[in-house]
């Protein structure tokens, strides 16, 4: 494999530069890319892309195919992503079980299941299952991706309140099991990840906003994650924004946090949680109090109002299992959000892609960590469950 590290302006950095830009065509264009496709591309001479080629094939990264179509000369052979080696194992957390997914490097999920276990178990279940994987697939794991709730530096789980962890080298605990590199990722940065990939040229700030059992946010730029210097970007839950009579208590001790109108605990009563799956939270939604669902649109349209102006993003999207709450709860929103407020302008505000699926961001997240390259949107909604 190759690093990402190109601080240094060598032969050898020049060299792997060269191949991640030959990897990305390659994934952009996997089953008609040819070696003088990447050439063209590249502006790089015919030998140098050949010998590019021939890496990347001896890695297991790339395969030959099936001759292109004649330009009238010698028919040039194309050239695809090798999906028979190099597999990126995900793990998606939540406090009481987990997504287990297999993920080949087309983007295609070739297993997945889910483990459950206890808070006291979960520590023995999760090392258990990586090291069953690993077992299984020694040579091949490419990387882990681990998509959990809290704040992450991508080594270490800094603060997860869900999971009650504070401080723990998942990373390294992880990689002392598997002989691959692991990439800890939290779970909105992940879902704006995938949902940046779903648009084949990003550009500009997209502002992602998670409602479920808490309140996060993400900001993409030209696709790629736009995180805080510190690791704390988007931990917008308990900024308050509601004041006065309506300000209602927080489970952190405040009034008027975001996460006390906008989560949907506080929309859809005490019955919701996370673990709930969709049937579970649209019955939920249909016996809800339809003025509080709306309390908590307009809480959520004052934090989408305040951070537009600053990022003026190319679009707003609203992920997470607030999608459940249909078209009414997103009109409220983005009516709250249609009033003059002089310098700026209306934002789009939309609902996530229904076709990203769960594992998606942690996998590309992973991917990109070790390779540098990232899928085309077709690749992303492969690795679908």
């Amino acid at each position: 494999m190759f690093t990402t590290d190109d601080a240094l302006d060598t032969q050898a950095a020049v060299r792997r530069a060269n191949l991640r830009r030959a990897l990305q065509l390659v994934f952009q264009a996997s089953g008609t890319q040819t070696r003088a496709g990447i050439a063209r591309a590249t502006g790089l001479t015919a030998a140098t892309a050949s010998s590019l080629v021939a890496e990347l094939i001896d890695s297991r990264l790339v395969a030959e195919g099936e001759q292109a179509v004649s330009t009238g000369g010698k028919r040039a052979t194309t050239l695809s992503i090798d999906a028979s080696h190099h597999l990126i194992l995900v793990l998606v957390v939540q406090p009481l079980s987990a997504l287990v997914a297999l993920v080949a490097l087309d983007g295609s999920t070739l297993e997945s299941a889910t483990v459950t276990y206890t808070s006291g178990t979960r520590d023995r279940v999760l090392d258990e299952t990586v090291g069953g994987v690993a077992e299984r697939f020694a040579g091949r794991l490419l990387a882990v991706g681990v998509q959990l709730p809290g704040t992450t530096d991508g080594r270490s789980v800094l603060e997860s309140v869900q999971l009650e962890w504070r401080d723990v080298p998942l990373a390294e605990r992880f990689e002392a099991i598997v002989d691959a590199p692991v990439l800890l990722v939290n779970d909105v940065d992940a879902e704006a990840i995938a949902e940046a990939g779903m648009d084949e040229s990003p550009s500009g700030y997209r502002l992602f906003l998670h409602s479920g059992g808490g309140i996060g946010a993400a900001v993409t730029l030209d696709g790629e994650l736009a995180p805080g210097p510190r690791d704390r970007a988007g931990e917008i839950g308990h900024v308050q924004v509601v004041f006065g009579e309506a300000a209602r208590p927080c489970r952190c001790g405040q009034r008027g946090c975001l996460e006390s109108a906008a989560a949907l605990g506080p929309m859809l009563g005490e019955e919701f949680t996370d673990a709930l799956d969709v049937g579970a939270i649209r019955a939920l939604v249909a016996r809800a109090d339809q003025g509080q669902i709306d309390e908590g649109a307009r809480a959520l349209a004052r934090a989408v109002k305040l951070i537009s102006a600053l990022l003026d993003p190319i679009e707003v999207v609203i992920g997470g299992p607030a999608t459940e709450l249909g078209p009414r709860f997103l009109e409220r929103v983005r009516a709250e959000t249609d009033y003059p407020a002089r310098g700026t302008l209306q934002v789009p505000i939309r609902y996530a892609d229904p076709r990203v699926p769960p594992s998606a961001g942690a996998a590309q997240a992973a991917l990109t960590a070790v390779l540098g390259v990232r899928w085309s949107p077709a690749q992303l909604r492969a690795a679908s469950t």
